[in-house]
């Protein structure tokens, strides 16, 4: 499976209420990624940098379905106060990350 990953910033006094809201994912959200075709995804915190890392089959298609969705839209929308985000103007996605390298079994 494809993997991708972004770093994204969280806004400083911040850190408590973005794990919080995390915690506390709106199913439908969830539910919203795994139709995107997200198969996997996880987010770690240093300090006030996140780092994101998910797996998807069709990144062109996860980041249409997603900037399609309602549901995605809100939850970028309730986010967006607590979050230091920089949009790719191609994509209108995150950044995407080149990988490096990958260790396999």
């Amino acid at each position: 499976m494809p993997e991708y990953a972004w770093v994204l910033g969280v806004r400083p006094g911040y850190e408590d209420e973005y794990k919080k809201r995390h915690a506390e994912i709106w199913p439908e959200m969830e539910a919203a990624l795994k139709a995107a075709g997200i198969t996997s995804y996880a987010i770690f915190r240093h300090g006030l940098t996140l780092f994101g890392y998910f797996e998807t089959a069709d990144i062109d298609a996860t980041i249409a379905a997603l900037k399609a969705s309602e549901t995605n839209r809100r939850w970028a929308e309730y986010m967006a106060p607590i979050m230091d985000i920089q949009i790719d103007p191609n994509t209108g996605f995150p950044y995407l990350l080149p990988k490096q390298w990958t260790m396999r079994r």
